[in-house]
């Protein structure tokens, strides 16, 4: 004689459909992200100056290193530099520099290999960064552009094993 399984499945309630706009389909109200896309394309004649700003950041971190050798504080400063140049390059106009950040992050990731990290693929990371902003390329459509981001992320896979 088989038993019956008496146990009952009782749902949870979720917070989510209520921070999400109450479960209602259009919550998202359409006209405050229009003024948010107006209020950022009113911004974009200052993106030149910021990207500059954190080029020189980044070339800073470099001569940092360059100073004082390589240490845990001027590996994570160059991190830190590399990784907002990753997620505002994009932003800036700049596809290519948000992927060549992104590579010199994963290059520089593992805190306990930035030691041994090779300051040469380091320089060329930065290097094409400002190439990229000197000669205006901005994505890898450009054909030096997409040359130069798969070598380099070649080279860092190559270093990843």
């Amino acid at each position: 004689m088989r038993q019956q399984n008496p146990s009952q499945v009782i749902p949870a309630p979720t917070q989510l459909r209520l921070k999400a706009g109450g479960g209602r389909l259009g919550a998202i109200d359409a006209a405050a992200i229009a003024k948010a896309e107006a209020a950022l394309k009113s911004l974009a004649g200052n993106f030149g100056a910021w990207l500059q700003d954190e080029i020189v950041k980044l070339e800073a971190a470099r001569q940092q290193i360059k100073d004082a050798g390589v240490t845990v504080e001027t590996m994570e400063n160059l991190y830190l530099r590399a990784h907002d140049l990753k997620g505002l390059g994009t932003t800036y106009g700049y596809q290519l520099i948000t992927r060549i950040a992104g590579s010199l992050c994963r290059l520089i990731d593992d805190k306990d290999k930035r030691a041994s990290t090779p300051l040469e693929l380091v320089d060329a990371h930065i290097d094409a960064i400002k190439a990229a902003v000197r000669d205006d390329i901005r994505s890898d459509e450009h054909p030096v552009g997409r040359v130069l981001v798969e070598e380099l992320e070649r080279r860092v896979k190559t270093m990843a094993g």
